[in-house]
């Protein structure tokens, strides 16, 4: 059975309790009859969302990766300082990133269709990160000097981050490590200027 159309309210119900039960516990280890157990639905239930359960926990992980850019994009809408804009898009990222349990995280990794979600989903904010950084070195709130570079930089911070590497080596949450990267780039980016 293939979906198609919108979805339904229940659908759409469904889909947000599968996101916070991965965001919980993973997803890996459960079949689509633990599912449907702990979701109180019938298989043919959870299939009239994705014909199958990799298909099924691919879809959750974008709707949960979809839903924080859209939310993260929000704080941000209205932001006319670009170094709030930062903080506030990389404080969006690590609240977002928060509410993914260890167990989630580590499914992410090992799941190459989540692992290509999430890398997309880092793509995306390293380049809005480039684009902050242009308009605070074109506002005059970031010096200048090495800001091309601190971007490129940032980026492979961002996908170092997503990849394991950052969490790893200083064995710490993804979460927490965007955070950091928040520090590491308002305090580069501002040395020199006032404020």
């Amino acid at each position: 059975m293939r979906p198609s159309g919108p979805r339904t309210r229940r659908q759409r119900v469904l889909l947000a309790e599968l996101e916070e039960l991965f965001l919980a516990e993973g997803f890996v280890s459960f079949t689509l009859d633990d599912l449907a157990a702990k979701l109180r639905c019938s298989k043919t239930t959870l299939y009239a969302l994705a014909p199958s359960k990799e298909q099924l926990a691919a879809k959750v992980v974008a709707h949960f990766f979809k839903g924080a850019a859209e939310r993260i994009e929000e704080q941000v809408a209205d932001l006319d300082d670009a170094a709030t804009a930062v903080r506030t898009y990389l404080a969006g990222v690590s609240a977002e990133l928060d509410r993914a349990s260890a167990a989630f995280m580590a499914d992410v990794a090992a799941f190459e269709p989540a692992r290509a979600v999430y890398a997309f989903n880092s793509e995306a904010a390293a380049r809005r990160i480039r684009q902050f950084i242009a308009d605070g070195v074109g506002q005059g709130v970031f010096r200048d000097s090495h800001a091309d570079a601190i971007a490129e930089m940032a980026g492979i911070l961002v996908e170092s981050i997503q990849s394991g590497v950052v969490g790893s080596k200083a064995r710490t949450t993804d979460a927490e490590a965007f955070e950091a990267l928040a520090e590491l780039l308002l305090n580069g980016l501002r040395g020199g200027l006032p404020g």
